[in-house]
């Protein structure tokens, strides 16, 4: 099944006020380029899983985005990644904030679906929510003054099925024994993004 036509909402430079996300929003960054330590961060778009998509498009210099913040740092709200430890590393560099708590759904995949290596989004989307999603924009010029429909598109497609997709993979942790570990893995998170900024990103800290 293709992915469905998503609500979505564009703003520049901040979220509007008053945007309830309930107790878990899904979030997801696109950048310049994957080093967060490099490339800066462009677009930011959230989904309480109602099929709307909020995205905000950041403009170069300016990340004085209190509303966004605010969402993003309320403890009460859980924020569902996919691949947390980009995310938060680059919300932490450019907003100044802490996402916590976290829901990694790459981290739960790992240790959910460990009859295969792939867990990319899109192959997590087909196998647990039967959806196909398009990856055609994954890397596109993000930092553009104006975003193409197409960028529109696939950026709101990714938030859209992340509460699903966490819904499906918890019942396999539970089934397997893995939520508690899951959960550690988690809370480590922050740790984890700190390091990649501090310019530990690839070293084992615990080897010998």
């Amino acid at each position: 099944m293709a992915a469905k036509k998503p609500d979505i909402h564009l703003y520049r430079g901040d979220l509007p006020p008053g945007l309830d996300f309930g107790d878990a929003v899904a979030v997801d960054c696109e950048a310049m380029g994957l080093n967060s330590n490099r490339d800066r961060l462009c677009v930011v778009q959230l989904s309480a899983g109602d099929g709307v998509c909020h995205l905000v498009q950041l403009d170069k210099d300016e990340y004085d985005a209190p509303n966004l913040k605010a969402v993003l740092a309320n403890k009460k709200i859980t924020k569902i990644f996919h691949y947390a430890r980009f995310d938060v590393g680059i919300l932490k560099r450019f907003l100044g904030i802490d996402c916590t708590p976290v829901y990694c759904t790459k981290i739960a995949s790992r240790l959910a679906r460990t009859y295969t290596d792939r867990h990319g989004l899109k192959d997590v989307c087909r196998e647990l929510v039967g959806v196909e999603l398009s990856k055609e924009q994954q890397s596109s010029d993000w930092g553009a003054e104006t975003l193409s429909e197409s960028q529109i598109n696939y950026a709101a497609i990714d938030v859209l099925y992340l509460h699903q997709i966490r819904d499906e993979l918890e019942k396999i942790l539970a089934r397997e024994g893995r939520k508690e570990l899951a959960q550690k893995c988690f809370d480590f998170l922050e740790t984890r993004a700190a390091l990649d900024i501090e310019g530990w990103p690839d070293l084992d800290i615990f080897a010998h």
